[in-house]
């Protein structure tokens, strides 16, 4: 297995998410999107990831061309396959926004694990981000499409991708934990990025996935910290994001339970939020999506603040966190 560009000191902390810098829900301009990856440096982050599907190639382009300034040697870029773009045949002038991206939907997107389907999404995004190599590969969302597929034919051909050295490690990015642990017991795996299920608001990746990668070597990078924003205020209130969408009562309710005893224990929530899966052994890094500088400046601080062991101790007491 790959170890070197998978470890704690190469991925963390911290890292980049990039889909909003690819006009996740809303136009960002290209000045808006430097400064945020600009911010990220100077802070310390050296690894970003991106995919094909944040805004048809956008967030690729510009991360490519923002790292293209930057010393290759020092970066981690993970990226990812499973759904490759082609001309949409059936532009109108219209917006990718029913998939969640501001852009232009000049493109489609078409699953395709194939062996050759994944060699060409590596190629294309080689060729959007302007760089020799990619350091991480993770199969994509496969359960959106036929996780069948996506496992049985998606990850042999990411192991031998990474055999020949066009890879330099993969894994399966999903939402879906117990997606993310059938994957580990599939195949030789280097990581596993799973968003929002190990999170301070809810841990089903505990109970399996998390313990599965701690037995057989595979990292962890824990995505969207925040629930989607949920977690990234003081103070939770109605109309908040949870999972891409509204946040039903019951988990705004969970989430105000959380800020009041953080509030109480003097950490703020949104800094409980970043710092809670790093507490487990298994993950290596907090991946941590914005297009906004003064929100990558907040969340390095947020980050660089220490909290004390026992106030995770008083969260378990509180039956909080498990």
């Amino acid at each position: 297995m790959s170890t070197d560009v998978t470890s704690s000191s190469r991925l963390g902390p911290l890292g980049f998410g990039a889909a909003p810098i690819g006009n996740l829900y809303r136009e960002v301009s290209d000045d808006a999107a430097r400064d945020a990856l600009e911010a990220a440096w100077a802070g310390g982050i050296r690894y970003y990831d991106t995919a094909p599907h944040y805004g048809l190639g956008l967030s690729e382009r510009r991360l490519g061309e923002f790292l293209r300034d930057m010393p290759r040697d020092e970066v981690v870029v993970s990226t990812k396959v499973g759904r490759v773009l082609e001309p949409n045949p059936g532009f109108d002038g219209g917006s990718d926004l029913a998939d969640g991206y501001a852009v232009p939907n000049t493109l489609v997107r078409r699953f395709d694990p194939t062996e050759s389907g994944i060699r060409r999404s590596i190629e294309d995004s080689l060729t959007r981000l302007g760089l020799d190599r990619i350091d991480i590969a993770y199969l994509h969302d496969p359960d959106a499409y036929d996780t069948d597929r996506g496992i049985d034919e998606g990850l042999p051909a990411l192991v031998r991708l990474r055999d020949e050295g066009l890879v330099g490690a993969i894994g399966i990015g999903v939402n879906d934990a117990d997606v993310a642990a059938r994957a580990v017991r599939a195949a030789d795996l280097d990581l596993v990025m799973i968003a929002g299920r190990y999170t301070l608001l809810e841990q089903p990746a505990a109970a399996d996935l998390l313990p599965l990668c701690l037995e057989r070597g595979v990292g962890v990078v824990s995505a969207a910290p925040y629930n989607s924003g949920l977690l990234a205020t003081d103070d939770p209130g109605a109309g908040a994001h949870y999972n891409y969408g509204e946040a039903p009562a019951e988990v705004l309710e969970r989430a105000r339970a959380l800020a009041s005893a953080c509030r109480e224990l003097g950490v703020p929530l949104p800094v409980a939020a970043i710092h809670f899966p790093l507490q487990h052994p298994a993950v290596r890094a907090v991946v941590a999506g914005t297009a906004r500088a003064d929100a990558v400046r907040e969340n390095l601080a947020r980050m660089a603040r220490p909290v004390p062991d026992a106030f995770w101790s008083d969260l378990r007491e509180a039956g909080l966190i498990p």
